[in-house]
């Protein structure tokens, strides 16, 4: 396996960790996704083709890829009012704004 390889695995793990946690949470109910790319990066390792290291690496980098456009184009969609309910995004801008002066938003009444 050539030097840059793992430089450019342990690169595109982390980035590819901080996407899942930006983009698919962090909760303890969501745990097994970061779990599931730890136990994908550790097992591949060992990995000794480079061929194989480039090709897992390649699969990483496009899953990582795929997360930040999914993400991008849904904050697209609802910057431009297309086709999705709103009032789960106003009430989190809105919580975000209250928070940022130190109040908190009344709950709602739902009978």
């Amino acid at each position: 396996m050539g030097s840059q390889q793992p430089m450019e695995a342990f690169k595109v793990y982390r980035v590819l960790l901080k996407a899942v946690k930006n983009h698919i949470g962090k909760e303890e109910y969501k745990k097994h996704f970061s779990q599931y790319i730890a136990e994908q990066f550790r097992k591949n390792s060992q990995l000794s083709e480079p061929s194989l290291v480039a090709q897992r690496i390649k699969l990483a980098n496009d899953y990582t890829n795929l997360l930040n456009s999914v993400h991008h184009h849904k904050d697209l969609l609802f910057s431009y009012n297309i086709a999705v309910d709103r009032s789960d995004e106003m009430k989190r801008i809105l919580g975000k704004s209250a928070a940022s002066v130190g109040l908190k938003l009344p709950e709602v009444y739902q009978p």
